[in-house]
This record gives C-alpha cells, sequence and structure tokens, in this order.
C-alpha cells in the first residue's frame, strides 16, 4: 500500500471513522456505509488489538444491507490468516436479512452457528452462492516483456514487468 493511501486510510477509516459519518469521499462526493446495497462480509477476530471484534460488529448499525458477520478464533493477525488445515481453529457465522432487528454482540454469539476449522471455506461458501457462477479463464492471459501475450510455455519476464515501465 503506498504511504499516501496507508496513511489516508489510517486517518480517514480508522482515526477518524469517517466512512460511518458520512465524510468519507469518493470523487468529491461524501459516502457513507448506509450507501453499500450490496451484501457485505464482516469479519471480527476474538482477540484482536487493533480492531475489538464488538467494534466491529457495530457494522450491523450502519449497513441498510444483508450483513454476514464472522467471528474468528486468534488475534488480530492469526485470526485473518487462519489458513484451512490449520489445528484449533474455528469460527462463528450468521447472516443478518435486510428485515431483522439488530441484536447486540453478545446475544448475536449466542445465536450463532459455531463451525470447526478456518472461516475462509465459509467465504468461499458465501461467494459461491452470491457469484454467477465459474468464468473460464482465457488461454493466455500473461503479457510478456513486449507487452503481447505469452505463448503456452513461455516464462514470464523478470519483474517487476513492462507495464510498471509503460507511460
Amino acid at each position: 500500500m503506498p504511504r499516501r493511501m496507508h496513511s489516508e486510510y489510517l486517518r480517514k477509516l480508522f482515526l477518524n471513522n469517517d466512512l460511518t459519518q458520512g465524510r468519507f469521499e469518493v470523487d468529491g462526493r461524501p459516502v457513507a456505509v448506509s450507501d453499500i446495497r450490496a451484501p457485505i462480509f464482516a469479519l471480527g477476530t476474538e482477540k484482536d488489538h487493533v480492531a475489538p471484534w464488538r467494534s466491529v460488529f457495530k457494522i450491523h448499525l450502519s449497513a441498510d444491507a444483508e450483513v454476514t458477520f464472522v467471528l474468528t478464533n486468534g488475534g488480530h493477525n492469526a485470526g485473518v490468516v487462519s489458513e484451512p488445515g490449520k489445528a484449533y481453529r474455528r469460527h462463528h457465522i450468521r447472516t443478518k436479512q435486510d428485515c431483522e432487528h439488530y441484536i447486540a454482540p453478545d446475544e448475536w454469539l449466542k445465536v450463532s452457528e459455531e463451525r470447526e476449522g478456518s472461516w475462509w471455506p465459509s467465504w468461499v461458501e458465501w461467494l459461491s452462492a452470491r457469484s454467477s457462477g465459474k468464468v473460464t479463464p482465457p488461454e493466455q492471459r500473461r503479457a510478456g516483456a513486449s507487452g503481447n501475450l505469452l505463448e503456452e510455455n513461455e516464462p514470464l519476464p523478470a519483474a517487476p514487468g513492462a507495464y510498471v515501465l509503460e507511460h
């Protein structure tokens, strides 16, 4: 993440909470979480010291869309990275539909479904249920140093790649 983007992210979204306050601007116009109409998949971790899960859970107070909230065990890094196959992983998951009333985080924890294992398969399941299906990728997608498509067995050019050098 470039320095300026990181700085704005921390200041506007984390420190000032501009998105939930309707002060975050995109193309010069303020936007808010309530403007999001697409389903939301939000993740919290039980031992997060940066974004405590009950704070992340507040997405339910701002969103006017379907919200699937997942609470995974672990902390800020291990809970998110929690790749499949890791021992002792578990997570809670529950989707709030548009017409449901808000429930408090501790009540949510009591009524949510607890699943063994990483949250990633639950995310794939969620994405699959809301996707139009698999798309077969073009056979030759990778661009070579010249910008032309690579032949099937041609090796990738050295990093950073031709696109970086384009004007």
